[in-house]
């Protein structure tokens, strides 16, 4: 049976609920916005399908990757509208076209971040873009099993956590789903999300950009836009909302102690962004973006092979975790951490402005640290 004692052993991936024949357990929200499994005893029967089903206590051996590739999306479009290269949207696309099914992350209307599915070229588009906040698996795995089971083409794309939980549930291997992990720094709490974006109240807004390209791919900035205009755009590193989370100040706890990083999520390709990729490939770097393709199967090998029209180039394994270590490690919590959801709950995202101040090194540290990433030396 579930029992989460540690916070850190639960990545809120909803598995367990959707797994329990009983419906026994139901998630509940803690103080700092996360999702945690509780189980009513009275209804438990003991069968301990939710443990068969964590991926905290089911965690897989790290693999090493087949091909390891730089890519991006020749439709300058796509590659402006997506975080980095534009692969999902090559792959999405794809999968649209054979009569499939592609799970992803989207806005709902009040702006939280679920999990949902789409079966159309224009569905598929509200899954594009990084969104920082922790999405709502809700009945996903439940729905990508009957799409399989009914012989359905799907895709399913996640964090590396929530791909490993996917696994997990459905128990058996499926020769039509594809599974899709997104380089993840950590996943911010949806009720400091809540905050902010009630902040912008006075704006009126019907789209949010996280990784906003105007200036650039290595200058992206968050932005709010209605149908015709951005009317509100800040740099990622004067938004507080970011600043606050790239310092993972209200990231999960299980993040951490992430249990599916490195190869450990069953993902059959991993995409994230190639950061670096002018040092490795000079001539295929791009304004407005560049993604690191590891391909984990041959299932996925198969995929990537597919994609006739995107531009791919051969690259080391250790060329992609050198700039982008997200890929690889968990999250290091500073000791502010604890700090901010002391001051949280009575003054709000007001709060976090001077404590990410007070986190700032000299500028000769920044200076050495930015040299060491800029020589893939850190």
């Amino acid at each position: 049976m579930i029992d989460i004692i540690d916070k850190k052993d639960c990545v809120g991936c909803n598995a367990c609920v959707q797994r329990c024949p009983k419906h026994c357990i139901s998630m509940r929200e803690d103080e700092q916005g996360f999702l945690y499994p509780k189980v009513d005893l009275d209804l438990c029967i003991q069968c301990n399908l939710c443990e068969k089903v964590c991926p905290v206590i089911n965690q897989a051996e790290s693999r090493k990757p087949l091909e390891t590739l730089a890519a991006k999306n020749p439709d300058d479009v796509v590659r402006m509208t997506s975080s980095s290269g534009g692969i999902f949207y090559a792959l999405a696309e794809k999968i649209i076209e054979e009569g499939g099914v592609v799970f992803g992350a989207r806005f709902n209307n009040q702006w939280d971040v679920i999990h949902d599915y789409a079966e159309t070229l224009e569905g598929i588009k509200a899954f594009q873009g990084s969104k920082y906040v922790q999405s709502r698996i809700g009945e996903t795995f439940q729905q990508t099993e009957k799409f399989l089971k009914a012989g359905r083409k799907l895709m399913f794309t996640g964090t590396p956590c929530q791909i490993a939980a996917l696994r997990l549930f459905l128990r058996k291997e499926y020769s039509n789903l594809l599974a899709v992990d997104v380089a993840c720094h950590s996943v911010p709490s949806p009720k400091v999300w809540k905050n902010y974006i009630n902040s912008k109240k006075d704006i009126s807004f019907d789209s949010i950009n996280f990784r906003d390209k105007t200036n650039g791919w290595l200058n992206y900035g968050f932005s709010l836009s209605d149908k015709n205009n951005c009317v509100f755009y800040q740099k990622s590193s004067e938004n507080v909302y970011m600043r606050g989370f790239l310092n993972d100040l209200y990231s999960r706890p299980s993040c951490a102690a992430c249990p599916a990083k490195a190869g450990k999520s069953g993902s059959d390709i991993t995409l994230a962004d190639f950061w670096g990729i002018w040092n490795v490939k000079p001539d295929f770097d791009s304004h407005t973006g560049a993604s690191a393709v590891i391909v984990n199967s041959s299932k996925g090998m198969i995929a990537i092979r597919q994609l006739t029209s995107v531009n791919f180039e051969k690259v080391n394994y250790e060329d992609i975790i050198r700039y982008n270590s997200a890929l690889i490690k968990p999250a290091k919590f500073p000791k502010q951490r604890i700090e901010f959801w002391q001051k949280f709950e009575h003054e709000g995202i007001d709060c976090i402005a001077p404590i990410v101040q007070s986190m700032q090194p000299s500028f000769f540290t920044r200076l050495l640290r930015y040299t060491l990433r800029m020589l893939g030396l850190k």
